[in-house]
């Protein structure tokens, strides 16, 4: 039998104020964001966040706080090294391409955070997630491409291609992708997905918010569907909500 995870509601639960955490990988160094829930009995899930392309910021940070209070302990990876944070969209871009086009280097900044994550105190190493929101959506499917040892993994407006070239591999993980319907950016490749993840016979499930453009979840991305990119209430709570029923499952 598994210990028991919580003596409390996990609405109740108090919260260890999040922290930076410094790690590496070989001889890069990396930044990144623990939050942890406090007074725990047992071990919790543990939950790697992958930033956007700008790097790691308040969104990731808040989302690792909120994940703490619903009783897990949540890393926000830092995937470009301390102190490499683009300065704009142009360089973000750039940035964040030169992951996607080497997704063996992308995925293993994941693999090296989940071992980090794994090395916390009071992480349940048999229960781990990946989440992920746009350029971090694709880190989160590249953690289940690449049979990274996780339960599952969640992408938010995440980019969905992979290389023309690459092979299908089976999938284990679960997945879940929270993608907006209107999206422009990353649409074109719905079909193409969920093509590869029936011929990988994965387990996924993939939900369509109405009228949500990309970055749906970032307040960041302003209020204005018509640049391509922004917030939406709705699509950003129901998602929140059905990441939380699938965390419940998967753990």
């Amino acid at each position: 039998m598994r210990p028991v995870l919580l003596a409390l509601p996990l609405s109740l639960l108090p919260v260890l104020a999040g922290q930076p955490l410094a790690y590496k990988d070989g001889a890069t160094a990396l930044a990144g964001y623990l939050a942890r829930p406090a007074q725990l009995k047992g071990l919790a899930p543990g939950v790697v966040i992958i930033h956007q392309w700008m790097g790691v910021t308040d969104h990731e940070k808040r989302t690792a706080d909120e994940l703490a209070k619903l009783g897990y302990t949540a890393l926000a990876a830092d995937i470009y090294g301390e102190g490499v944070r683009p300065a704009n969209a142009e360089e973000a871009g750039v940035l964040a391409g030169a992951y996607k086009n080497d997704r063996n280097l992308y995925q293993r900044r994941i693999r090296v955070a989940l071992e980090v994550l794994k090395a916390q105190k009071g992480v349940d190493p048999e229960r781990l997630a990946v989440i992920g929101f746009c350029f971090g959506g694709t880190g989160a499917l590249e953690a289940a491409r690449g049979g990274l040892p996780v339960k599952g993994v969640v992408s938010f407006h995440g980019g969905l291609d992979i290389p023309a070239e690459r092979p299908v591999q089976p999938i284990t993980a679960k997945v879940l992708v929270c993608h907006g319907a209107d999206d422009p950016f990353t649409s074109k490749d719905v079909p193409g997905f969920q093509d590869e993840m029936r011929k990988a016979k994965a387990d996924f499930t993939f939900i369509s918010y109405a009228g949500a453009v990309h970055s749906f979840t970032q307040k960041e991305a302003g209020n204005d569907p018509s640049k391509g990119a922004a917030y939406q209430e709705a699509a950003a709570r129901r998602s929140w909500q059905h990441m939380k029923d699938f965390f419940h499952e998967i753990f």
